[in-house]
């Protein structure tokens, strides 16, 4: 296996720095949707409820999805420090 070159390390940790801060973006949207729909659900309005579980599903998978690429860019490619990996 070849050492991965210094640029390729770089722009994976460009790439994990993004998704992480694409999933702060998406969990703080999950907890401003969570407290709007509380606050409309307790005066009344209980039709809201299931759109917003929708909702909270679509953005659940879409932050479960960039922890699975953060996981991949993570492990592709990465520098052996064992001697069992490096045959």
């Amino acid at each position: 296996m070849t050492e991965p070159r210094p640029s390729d390390r770089k722009r994976r940790l460009v790439a994990i720095d993004g998704a992480l801060a694409l999933m702060a973006v998406v969990l703080m949207v999950q907890m401003w949707l969570l407290t709007a729909t509380l606050e409309q659900f307790l005066r009344g309005h209980r039709s809201i409820a299931g759109p917003a579980a929708i909702a909270a599903g679509v953005l659940f998978a879409g932050c479960a999805a960039l922890a699975l690429l953060v996981h991949r860019i993570d492990t592709t490619n990465r520098r052996p420090t064992d001697k069992t990996e490096r045959r």
